[in-house]
């Protein structure tokens, strides 16, 4: 990927989509401890991808940098990924 490291997503809220800046991403479900497997997802030249292990619908926005999403919260932190420091 040209933009960097791999953007990680989750969909703690619950929400029916959540709308990316990527096409390539992983979806980890929801935040540790309840994540599951994090899963690579890759869109091609599709505009929407579903994840297999929690059924999130992620779309892909071209108006949202490669590292964001729409809820915002559903933006994975090396924070949120490994427990707080």
């Amino acid at each position: 990927m040209a933009e960097g490291s791999t953007p990680l997503f989750h969909n703690t809220p619950g929400v029916r989509r959540v709308r990316i800046g990527a096409r390539e991403f992983m979806c980890m479900g929801a935040l540790a401890p309840f994540d599951h497997p994090h899963e690579f997802l890759d869109m091609g030249g599709d505009s929407e991808a579903i994840c297999p292990y929690c059924s999130t619908v992620y779309v892909y926005d071209p108006a949202l940098k490669h590292h964001e999403a729409d809820p915002s919260e559903c933006v994975a932190s090396a924070t949120a990924t490994h427990g707080a420091v």
